[in-house]
């Protein structure tokens, strides 16, 4: 079964269990400050978690796009990805524990719907209750029904989470089974659902510690079931949600492996292609193994890379860009190890967007811009990689043993090379590498480290203050004077908006001129002092689309919100958005000023603006 038969399959099944289908939002969390990119399928949907109506009403499925970079060093194995599609059904205060695990398990083992997997080979795990929250025992009996129907006898595992004999169900703790996002927000306890993958080839059923099992890959997870009965807040009180949310997440990667009985995603259709292209132009060889674990770094990092270009995100030295950066960088140098020519990395963009592109079809849109920003960050690169290798070496002659977080530092700002590059180079080596010191600099230089600063905004608003509302609204405004000045050419590319300031990412190629600057500032300050009218309303996509700006980059729900400013009869601006706004310009206390104008990549300019 290909990843394009599961995909439609999840989808139609919920459908019919009365389910609205929505699209997947971008990459880049659009009122989110607590993270890069969206990392999970309930990101982009926490407004209708902490209970906002949503537009397509109180059950949805969908396929959501991720990205996650902590695993980035165990890429390479049989589970871990930087990109990877979440598969996921919500209820938004509609059904809870039983209809999502009696459904969740329906999908994975019925014939005629699902994927007719053997209800044999799974196991589960439950909240064992801790934080003063008890164990899930609903879920416990829920799952006991589930398995009875099949004849399954499913008992409970003990302290020691022992799985032997009858066990099918094993309790965990917090740090396994009660999910949150972030430090903050809906969550609640969860089930997991874990397929044993060797049952054909071994005698017996699975025996001994879970977690073993688990690290051994002997049991697989496959879906997790979230029930959403808290908001954490800040202080870290767990407060009753007013409604009771489900949030599901089934990775279409790992499914795919256990569909087609595999024991790696790499050796799924979803890379497939990929890495014969790869493997068919090595032109080096140094040992299977580390053969094999290259070619599939370069296989995920460049099928990472398409997806966040597609989606707005260029390379550079902070935030989503530097997470960009690091991942083409590092498939350049494995690219180079296995001797690969200079231009295969834009080939194997184009085998990724065939891939994908009639599911994701702003792939295909932006398939030149993806091209250009890889090609011109992987020669930028090679052109100072060679120095900087000469330069390793040096360091290493003159200190055999430790690479210091200066010399650490200074491979990184004159050579390009990221921090992670260093540590591969130095543990081929068996040379260690002093990271805290490197921190230390990198702080210094306001650089890699305001990617986890606490008070650094990463994406979209920073907050929902009176004054982050404000400037969100001013971007709306600046957009609109933008494509008076320069021309409706002028499209956002991103913004990043804290209390203090916004900062907006638009398409343009070349720098503005100081008239330019001023008949924008001009413009807005006019209409800030007009006391425009800005509303909201809902109308259906197609409609939308024919009235209001959009990204055409971007798939949209059946009904979409418009953010519409000025009269009736003469709107300054109307966009596709979500976010929160003020009632009426008159409320943008201040006086609109440009602090600064700069290029951000090849026709991407950035505005950094203030209300003075």
């Amino acid at each position: 079964m290909t990843s394009e038969e599961i995909r439609s399959k999840f989808l139609e099944f919920f459908k019919k269990r009365g389910h609205a289908i929505i699209p997947s939002a971008s990459l880049i969390p659009e009122n989110d400050p607590s993270v890069l990119f969206n990392t999970a399928g309930m990101q982009p949907l926490v407004p209708y978690l902490l209970g906002a109506k949503h537009p397509a009403g109180v059950r949805i499925v969908d396929v959501q796009k991720c990205v996650r970079t902590g695993d980035i060093d165990d890429i390479g194995d049989n589970r871990h990805l930087t990109f990877f599609e979440m598969l996921g059904n919500w209820s938004l205060g509609d059904y809870f524990k039983k209809e999502a695990i009696d459904w969740s398990f329906d999908f994975l083992t019925s014939k005629e719907e699902g994927l007719g997997l053997d209800p044999n080979k799974f196991y589960v795990t439950i909240f064992k209750g801790e934080n003063g929250i008890p164990r899930d025992e609903e879920s416990i009996k829920i799952w006991q029904e589930v398995f009875a129907k099949h004849n399954i006898v499913a008992e409970v595992a003990g302290t020691d989470e022992k799985v032997t004999g009858n066990v099918r169900i094993i309790p965990l703790g917090v740090n396994d089974n009660f999910w949150i996002a972030g430090n903050t927000g809906p969550c609640g306890g969860d089930t997991e659902i874990f397929y044993d993958t060797k049952a054909d080839t071994e005698t017996g059923k699975p025996e001994g510690n879970f977690t073993e099992l688990v690290d051994s890959f002997r049991l697989f997870e496959v879906w997790n079931n979230v029930f959403m009965e808290f908001n954490k807040t800040v202080d870290g009180k767990y407060e009753k949600l007013a409604k009771q949310n489900v949030d599901t997440g089934m990775g279409l990667e790992r499914i795919a492996v256990v569909v087609n009985n595999k024991d790696n995603v790499f050796d799924t259709d979803i890379f497939a292609e990929i890495l014969a292209k790869i493997h068919t132009n090595v032109t080096k060889k140094t040992n299977d193994v580390s053969d094999r674990k290259a070619e599939r770094v370069i296989a995920d990092h460049v099928r990472a890379a398409v997806f966040m270009i597609a989606d707005g995100v260029y390379p550079s030295n902070t935030d989503r860009g530097y997470v960009l950066r690091r991942l083409i960088r590092r498939a350049v140098r494995y690219s180079d190890i296995l001797g690969l020519s200079d231009t295969l990395l834009v080939e194997l963009a184009d085998v990724v967007i065939n891939k994908f592109g009639k599911t994701y079809s702003n792939l295909i849109d932006n398939r030149d811009e993806i091209k250009n920003a890889l090609s011109g960050e992987a020669e930028k690169f090679r052109r100072t990689l060679k120095d900087g290798l000469k330069h390793f070496e040096k360091i290493i002659k003159d200190q055999p043993k430790t690479i210091s977080g200066t010399d650490a530092f200074n491979l990184f700002q004159s050579y390009g090379f990221p921090i992670e590059i260093t540590l591969e180079l130095a543990k081929e080596k068996n040379i260690l590498v002093e990271t805290k010191s490197f921190d230390e600099e990198l702080k210094k230089h306001q650089d890699l480290s305001r990617v986890g600063a606490e008070k650094k905004f990463k994406g979209g608003l920073g907050d929902t203050s009176e004054k982050t509302i404000q400037y969100h609204t001013a971007t709306h405004l600046l957009n609109a004077a933008l494509r008076q000045v320069l021309g409706e050419h002028v499209m956002q590319k991103g913004s990043n908006i804290t209390p203090d300031r916004l900062r907006f990412d638009f398409s343009h190629g070349e720098k503005m001129t100081d008239e330019q600057k001023q008949r924008v500032e001009d413009l807005i300050n006019g209409w800030i002092k007009a006391k425009l009218p800005v509303e909201y309303k809902e109308f259906p996509k197609d409609e939308a689309e024919k009235i209001a700006l959009h990204s055409f980059n971007e798939k949209y729900a059946d009904i979409v919100k418009v953010c519409s400013i000025g009269a009736e009869d003469n709107f300054i601006s109307r966009e596709f958005c979500g976010g929160p706004h003020v009632k009426n310009t008159s409320e943008l206390s201040g006086h609109f000023k440009i602090q600064k104008e700069e290029a951000v990549s090849a026709g991407v300019r950035r505005i950094k603006a203030i209300l003075l």
